[in-house]
């Protein structure tokens, strides 16, 4: 067997299990069943497409970590960790999709054996690869144990990059600088939706300047005209139209890490309204920018915001951003803080958030949005795409 190729330091690895161990005591929590892959790459480097079945890292009192999933998915711990093979475990195949059987019982007695069936277990509740069924089979066969809601302890662990995150981070933001870069080169009007995608694909998986691309948690998104007033859209095989515009949502990803970028181009002259919305965007993400600092708060940056789209007479209902970092399908943020009024989170130096200044109107959409570091002074725009409505005739 090879040895593994780890992303980190063993250090840092050890560094994020102490802390995540903290916040366990904190909420007393013997032992923790993560099933987020966000939390477990980051807590011990396994990385595999694997996510579509029942998987974990359970963190116990003491000792390594240990990966637990589908028996032909351990090699792939082995490759991508840095845990003993004792703490790999995996489950028998016709546990996979079965109505007659959970890998949850076999987790159940692989906890019981290891004298784990006592403790106060914490799982993550409420996220996307934790389910029903899942809470179900620990509960019946582990009678002896207290279950806990553990959801988002460990990720927010993760606010605080470390200088390697943050080195993954400006490489994706490479990246994604050459996808729009390729957008904008190649998008006329007649073109497939769905070619243009393909050269999105293209330039965000080969990179730039020897720095290979990964592949993102979300897939484009580009919607066009009255279309554009939903943000969630993906794409087609219909022709580009002149004198509409069309927002791209994508990220560029270099180790699992995101650095998600939108701008809008219009295809022909630009009307009034998305004038309108680039100018108002434009000077509330200027405000917003300007109190992203320590010590001020997540609110802070969206009331910045909100109050330039106010003074335009513009409503946005939804938050204006959110955290960033490493993320597998279906989604790339975070799931802890947001910037929106109420959030009181402080700041703090090397926190990341993609401020996320898209307006999604009655019958268009305009996104132009940055992804941010908290600095020690300030703020720092990961990227350098130009911040303004691309206009190509």
């Amino acid at each position: 067997m090879t040895q593994p190729k780890l992303k980190f330091s063993l250090g840092e690895y050890a560094a994020r299990l102490e802390k995540t161990r903290r916040a366990m005591e904190t909420k007393g929590v013997d032992l923790l069943v993560v099933s987020d892959p966000s939390n477990m790459a980051w807590l011990t480097g396994y990385d595999g497409w694997s996510f579509y079945v029942h998987q974990a890292v359970i963190v116990p009192p003491q000792g390594e970590p240990i990966w637990f999933g589908r028996g032909q998915d351990a090699n792939g711990a082995k490759f991508t960790t840095y845990l003993k093979h004792d703490n790999i475990v995996g489950y028998p195949d016709h546990y996979v999709q079965s109505t007659e059987r959970h890998p949850m019982d076999y987790l159940s007695g692989i906890l019981t054996e290891r004298d784990f069936g006592k403790l106060t277990i914490g799982v993550e509740m409420d996220n996307y690869w934790f389910s029903a069924a899942a809470f179900a089979a620990l509960q019946k066969h582990l009678p002896n144990a207290r279950f806990v809601d553990a959801t988002a302890l460990v990720n927010w662990q993760r606010a605080v990059k470390s200088e390697t995150e943050i080195g993954y981070m400006r490489n994706a933001a490479r990246i994604v600088e050459a996808m729009h870069a390729r957008i904008f080169d190649k998008i006329e009007v007649g073109m497939r939706k769905c070619d243009l995608v393909a050269e999105i694909y293209d330039a965000g998986t080969r990179g730039v300047d020897g720095i290979g691309g990964d592949y993102p948690a979300i897939v484009p998104l580009l919607p066009s005209g009255v279309e554009a007033s939903a943000p969630h859209l993906t794409w087609d095989d219909r022709p580009l139209k002149k004198g509409e515009g069309t927002f791209f949502e994508i990220a560029g990803c270099y180790n699992r890490y995101h650095l998600p970028l939108s701008r809008t181009v219009f295809l022909g002259k630009p009307t009034q309204a998305f004038l309108d919305a680039e100018k108002a965007t434009l000077e509330g993400m200027e405000a917003g920018l300007a109190v992203a600092r320590p010590g001020n708060t997540c609110e802070d940056i969206a009331n910045a915001f909100f109050a330039v789209l106010k003074k335009y007479g513009i409503v946005k209902d939804n938050r204006t951003g959110y955290p960033i970092g490493l993320s597998y399908p279906p989604d790339w943020g975070e799931r802890t803080m947001s910037l929106r009024p109420g959030d009181r989170t402080e700041l703090k130096p090397g926190m990341t958030f993609h401020f996320m200044t898209g307006l999604w109107l009655d019958d268009m959409g305009f996104e132009t949005t940055e992804s941010i570091l908290i600095t020690d002074s300030g703020v720092e725009c990961f990227a350098n795409v130009p911040r303004r409505l691309m206009v190509k005739d």
